[in-house]
């Protein structure tokens, strides 16, 4: 399992982001769940976790209102994975990592790909 953290992002967009990793990976959100927008002055976080699996349905690209930052936390196989899932859909920028024993962190800034 590896979880993802959409922030600074539209919840149609948050809602984009995971609906393309819902068609990839299996996840532990029901297929109804969408974000949603809370009250007050808060940024908000939508979070959901995925399992990656060798064999997945890549998706044409998707445009994106605006840009979406994501951090993918999880093992290395399953956040290359989802990584390399993202890239196949949006434009990617890595901003930066973290490394340990057996997890990783990876932070991204997802665009529309042009």
């Amino acid at each position: 399992m590896a979880t993802v953290s959409l922030t600074g992002a539209s919840k149609e967009d948050a809602a984009t982001v995971f609906g393309v990793l819902r068609t990839a990976f299996p996840t532990d959100r029901p297929a109804d769940d969408v974000p949603q927008e809370q009250p007050g002055d808060r940024a908000a976080v939508w979070t959901a976790e995925f399992e990656p699996t060798q064999e997945w349905i890549p998706t044409d690209p998707i445009p994106l209102e605006g840009s979406v930052s994501a951090t993918l936390q999880g093992g290395y196989v399953a956040v290359g994975q989802l990584r390399e899932a993202l890239g196949v859909t949006f434009a990617v920028d890595e901003q930066g990592t973290a490394s340990g024993d057996q997890e990783q962190e990876v932070d991204l800034r997802l665009t529309s790909k042009r």
